[in-house]
């Protein structure tokens, strides 16, 4: 199958505002360059290496890009009118030219060619006190008490990398006590419901507006060996879903998070709790204020570079 790359150069105060520009239209699964996190990395770790290679010690210049894949075809070319769309309005709100030229660069990539370049940099991670993300084509061998999520994302968003991401799985670990009903929005990988079910919960639906997204959770679901556990369904939020749930996992971004709220009281069971993330920390304050309207209470509130993840109830 083949892929449409977009790389959008951007400078690093411009690269979260350009991911919320695009998550808006329907673009996920990033693939972020940012020459600062870089820098800092080597300021760091440094001493610690044994061998370095003296290319990645040499001066980079400020800019650094957002990537992102679209499969071929003409849904592809109208999703890119709106993404050059995006990118006008936002060189036309950066009054202070802080995030660069917010232009982008057009490829094609064969699917195999993108999966095995970066494959390798991928390693098993831990997640929270006992969770471990572990690649499908890595080997990890668990100490007692650890809980291990096998994952091959493909081209679908949701590695365990993301802040957002470990966020919800820091959350789920400390209230998944056994026994619970899952929906995970905006399911992607399909990381968040596959790791509640490991972590004991009963059964796990997950939805997502993306038809390759459906079908990875799916594959993922049968890498840990819970098909008969979890199902996965193209769909709009809660828009069709019956029945209640016990926990409502909703890793979007928080205008979608907003447009959730009206449904929460007819999908969440009595007691059950929300988990939302994918919300910028200077974002949170007004989720917050909108759950409390809608009689949803904020129990917990964790965060982690820039992003925040509330854990909700009704009142």
């Amino acid at each position: 199958m083949t892929w449409m790359q977009i790389e959008i150069f951007t400078l690093t105060a411009g690269i979260d505002p350009l991911c919320v520009a695009l998550e808006e239209i329907g673009v996920s699964g990033f693939v972020i360059n940012d020459p600062a996190d870089f820098e800092q990395f080597l300021s760091g770790n440094g001493s610690n290496w044994d061998l370095v290679d003296e290319s990645l010690l040499k001066p980079r210049g400020p800019e650094g890009s957002v990537t992102f894949y679209l499969p071929e075809g003409e849904d592809s070319h109208l999703q890119l009118t709106q993404v050059e769309e995006a990118l006008s309005r936002l060189k036309a709100t950066d009054e202070k030219r802080q995030w660069g030229r917010l232009e982008y660069e057009l490829s094609t990539v064969e699917e195999e060619s993108w999966q095995d370049s970066w494959k390798q940099y991928w390693k098993p991670s831990r997640v929270g006190k006992n969770l471990i993300v572990c690649p499908s084509w890595e080997h990890y061998q668990p100490a007692p008490g650890e809980v291990v999520i096998h994952l091959d994302p493909g081209m679908a968003f949701g590695t365990g990398t993301h802040e957002s991401t470990r966020l919800c799985m820091e959350l789920a670990e400390k209230i998944i006590t056994g026994g619970e009903k899952i929906l995970d929005l905006g399911c992607g990988s399909g990381i968040l419901a596959i790791t509640a079910l490991l972590l004991g919960a009963e059964e796990a639906l997950g939805v997502d507006v993306d038809e390759v997204a459906v079908r990875v959770c799916a594959e993922n679901a049968a890498l840990n060996d819970l098909s008969s556990r979890a199902s996965f369904r193209k769909g709009d939020l809660a828009s069709g879903i019956n029945g209640k749930y016990d926990i409502i996992f909703a890793n979007i971004i928080a205008d979608v998070i907003l447009r959730l709220i009206p449904d929460l009281p007819r999908v969440l069971a009595p007691g059950g709790a929300l988990i939302a993330s994918g919300i910028l920390s200077e974002r949170a304050h007004g989720i917050e204020t909108a759950f409390e309207a809608a009689g949803l209470r904020v129990k917990t509130k964790l965060e982690n570079s820039g992003w925040a993840a509330l854990l909700a109830g009704l009142s």
